[in-house]
């Protein structure tokens, strides 16, 4: 039996982020026409960590609790009108929301008159009334859910388009940690981001890269959060200096043997490991599970046991062309993970 992979490999925190590093000075460009990356087409593979900060289109609910109330006993009004962990809160009394501080200013102004709060799951669109209590502790009106507005961690940045500056990362969705839900995209960004150390990964407990990055200067902008990975486009030339382009390859021309990663994992700068492509799966609804491979390279295994989280993204290459992209690891031997084929992480940018 296989054993269960790392479902989000890449390192996380949920945020409004604090500023981590000093701003560097960047160099500027200008957003040239989007136009659609296949199989055949060079894009430059890159292997770079960045920091990647994301505000959600709405709020997400990401755990439900009850309140002490002030006038006393207990209530949970966000589960007594319906709500459930992984709804998106888009609306309150049609007020459009997506901040923690909206929603908290609305339900102070409201108190606890009945408040029509419209929301989002599954893709369906549903709206449910509730009313807010006021709490003993501090006098202030909750819902008695726990909402989630922004996350912000390290990933790796797969490729980069020099004739539309689009740029893909990660090669799988950003999911909200407590709830597993693809993180609806308001905006967000990438950042300049270091590698400071590695927790090294090991049978049961997956490692992780450790860094910092700044979050008064961003490098691109994100578009789309997908379950094929996050795309965006670059604004920072200094990341692309000196690299050079490469053929996408489609899925005909992978094959199993040997291949090599590009990584981040000290500084800012990117290494290429030796790998071995051991499996490739037929076409099936995971596309993020396209192939396995085997970190084989002793320079890797050295440093971090294998496949790390922070790693997600990182671009795959065989035989002179950008074949896929790292996208999980497997718990119980860090040595070996899935990756993404190519045209599918190119079929989910929009």
């Amino acid at each position: 039996m296989q054993e269960e992979p790392n479902s989000a490999p890449w390192v996380l925190w949920g945020i409004r982020a604090a500023a981590l590093a000093v701003a560097l000075g960047v160099l500027l460009l200008t957003a040239g026409p989007v136009r659609a990356v296949e199989a055949g087409d060079t894009v430059i593979p890159m292997g770079r960590a960045v920091g990647i900060k994301l505000f959600s289109d709405g709020v997400m609910v990401v755990g439900l609790a009850e309140v002490d109330t002030a006038s006393g006993g207990s209530a949970a009004p966000a589960r007594s009108c319906g709500l459930q962990e992984g709804d998106i809160i888009t609306h309150i009394n049609s007020e459009e929301v997506d901040s923690i501080e909206e929603v908290q200013s609305i339900l102070q102004n409201v108190g606890d008159a009945d408040m029509s709060i419209r929301a989002r799951r599954d893709g369906q669109e549903l709206q449910v009334t509730a009313h807010a209590v006021q709490c003993s502790a501090d006098g202030s009106y909750k819902l008695g859910a726990w909402i989630r507005d922004s996350m912000a961690g390290i990933g790796t940045l797969t490729f980069y388009d020099p004739e539309s500056q689009v740029f893909g990362a990660l090669g799988h969705a950003v999911s909200d940690v407590d709830t597993a839900q693809l993180m609806p995209l308001q905006s967000g960004s990438i950042l300049y981001a270091q590698v400071e150390d590695v927790q090294k990964g090991q049978a049961g407990a997956p490692g992780e890269l450790h860094g910092t990055f700044q979050t008064d200067r961003d490098l691109g902008e994100l578009s789309a959060n997908t379950t094929g990975g996050l795309f965006g486009t670059l604004t920072d030339a200094s990341l692309v200096q000196g690299l050079q382009p490469m053929p996408v390859a489609g899925r005909d021309e992978v094959h199993t043997g040997p291949a090599v990663i590009r990584s981040n994992i000290a500084g800012d700068t990117v290494e290429e490991y030796e790998v071995e492509i051991t499996h490739i799966y037929p076409e099936s609804g995971d596309s993020n599970r396209d192939l396995m491979l085997t970190v084989t390279d002793p320079r890797l295994l050295e440093a971090t046991g294998g496949i790390v989280q922070g790693m997600s993204g990182s671009p795959l290459i065989q035989d002179g062309k950008l074949v896929g992209a790292v996208t999980h690891v497997l718990v119980n031997d860090p040595t070996q993970g899935y990756g993404i084929l190519m045209e599918h992480m190119l079929d989910a940018a929009p």
